[in-house]
This record gives C-alpha cells, sequence and structure tokens, in this order.
C-alpha cells in the first residue's frame, strides 16, 4: 500500500488536534497554530497545492468549507461540524443564518456592533476591551480562532495601536484570514504571526483602508492561494485587479458562495470575485 500523501496527513493532523469543542484554549496554554507553525518552520518557502490528475480518493474526500459573501466585509463560513461564523459582523448585513462566531473591527460602524444577538456565542472584538490588544485564542467546534493584531488609522489622523485586528481561522486543514481594516503595510512580525494563509480575505476599496499599490504587496507577500476581494464598492475592483500580473488568476463569479478544501485550491493564485458589494 503505498504511503498516505503529505498533505493528507496534515489534514488528518489537524483535524485530530483542532478536535471537536467549545472552549477557550484548555488550562490557559495556547493552542499551537498548525498555520503559524509551518510558516516559522519552513521560511521562504512557496507553498503549492496539489490537486488534478492523480489525486487520490482520500484527497478528493477532504472536507469542504463553504464561505458565502454576504457584504461590505462580511463573511459567512460553515465548517464541515456545523461552526457558523460572521467576519466584521455590524447587525445589519444579515447572513443565511445565526452565526455561532462573530468578529468585529471598529474603524467604522460598518464593521462591528456592540448589540449583537442574543443567542450568538461568542463576539469577538478585534480591539482591546481594557487597554490592551485584543488577544484570542478560541476553539469552537473544529475551528481554531486567533487574531493578529494590527495598529488603525484614528479619526484624527494618529494612529492607534493595535486597534484592528487580522482574525485568523483554522479548519480542516486550511488557514483562512480576513484582513479587517487593515490600515497599513505589515511588518515582519505580523507576517510571522499570521504564517501561512491559504484564503485571504481583501480589503480592495483602494484608500479608506490602504491604497491598492500597498494592499497589492502584502498580498503578494501572503501569496494566498484564493484570495477574496471585500470592501470593495465603486471602481477600485479594478483598480486593485491591475495591480496584479499573469502571476495571478482573476475571477468573477456568478454567485456569491465558494465550497473550498484543502485539495480543491487553485494551483495558481486565484482573485475570487464573488458576487455582491
Amino acid at each position: 500500500m503505498p504511503p498516505m500523501p503529505f498533505l493528507v496527513l496534515l489534514v488528518l493532523f489537524c483535524q485530530f488536534w483542532l478536535a471537536p469543542s467549545a472552549v477557550r484554549a484548555q488550562d490557559g496554554q495556547p493552542m499551537v497554530s498548525q498555520c503559524q507553525l509551518i510558516a516559522r518552520s519552513l521560511p521562504g518557502v512557496v507553498f503549492a497545492s496539489f490537486q488534478g490528475e492523480g489525486m487520490t480518493l482520500a484527497q478528493a474526500d477532504a472536507p469542504s468549507v463553504r464561505i458565502t459573501y454576504v457584504g461590505h466585509s462580511t463573511f459567512f463560513i460553515e465548517t464541515p461540524a456545523g461552526v457558523k461564523i460572521a467576519t466584521d459582523y455590524n447587525g445589519w448585513y444579515k447572513p443565511p443564518s445565526l452565526p455561532t462566531v462573530v468578529t468585529m473591527n471598529k474603524a467604522h460602524s460598518s464593521h462591528y456592533t456592540l448589540s449583537p444577538e442574543p443567542g450568538i456565542e461568542f463576539v469577538l472584538h478585534g480591539w482591546g476591551d481594557d487597554d490592551a490588544p485584543a488577544d484570542h485564542d478560541v476553539v469552537v467546534g473544529d475551528t481554531y480562532i486567533r487574531n493578529v493584531t494590527t495598529d488603525i488609522r484614528a479619526w484624527g489622523g494618529a494612529m492607534e495601536p493595535d486597534g484592528n485586528s487580522i482574525f485568523i481561522f483554522e479548519v480542516a486543514g486550511l488557514c483562512i484570514g480576513h484582513l479587517g481594516h487593515l490600515h497599513h503595510e505589515l511588518t515582519d512580525k505580523q507576517y510571522a504571526d499570521i504564517g501561512r494563509l491559504d484564503v485571504l480575505m481583501v480589503p480592495v476599496d483602494g484608500g479608506l483602508t490602504m491604497g491598492a499599490e500597498s494592499m497589492s504587496r502584502v498580498v503578494s507577500r501572503l501569496r494566498s492561494a484564493l484570495i477574496l476581494p471585500m470592501h470593495r464598492r465603486g471602481p477600485p475592483i479594478g483598480q486593485f485587479l491591475d495591480m496584479f500580473g499573469e502571476d495571478f488568476e482573476k475571477v468573477f463569479a456568478e454567485n456569491a458562495t465558494i465550497s473550498v478544501s484543502a485539495t480543491s485550491l487553485p494551483r495558481r493564485p486565484t482573485i475570487y470575485v464573488l458576487s455582491g458589494v
């Protein structure tokens, strides 16, 4: 019997490590991020996707994560175990059903609400509520959720330390990242803290967050397989796409939902524009 492919072993290990639960990291000890560890142990590596001809049955059966673009910067993530996550949740961009988890950022009222529905089990603020940076390290079902803080531009123009969070969702062997309301290019430490991202949700407004050129440098360095633009009202989506050459595939989807697994990631980095605004 031939050895099991490395990627399948990795998927199975991640599923075992992130076994279902709904608690903060046990005994006060932080969970170990598989996405972060891999990135740190193999510096400079560009990660490849394995799919197409020669795919084994085990690879073809890899569990999928369903992602729906609700609007603005809100995505609705549904995991194989049924965990439902809404990003940058504001209470008026309504996902298809009540989320289990919501994440928020405070740059504008369209990215958060202080009155979430009572049935939401986990409300994760991207800003610190006690003058300390937000620090999330949570396991919910089959999903491990963590954050990396970045500075944010305040209304007066000054930068507020740690006012934004990049939320990272590790599930089904995938590393899914949402950049939030990113206002500056990332530091080397922040790239290391983020680690590998297979799926990247990126604001492409071209100014309210960052200019298209600066954001394109962040996207190029993260080198995610699947890039989902958000925060994209008006023409900036075209300006953003123009920043990328033939190394990136560009697809305009006919609907707002995509299902993705560790073995269905595109071979070439793909900017996938889901329908919606």
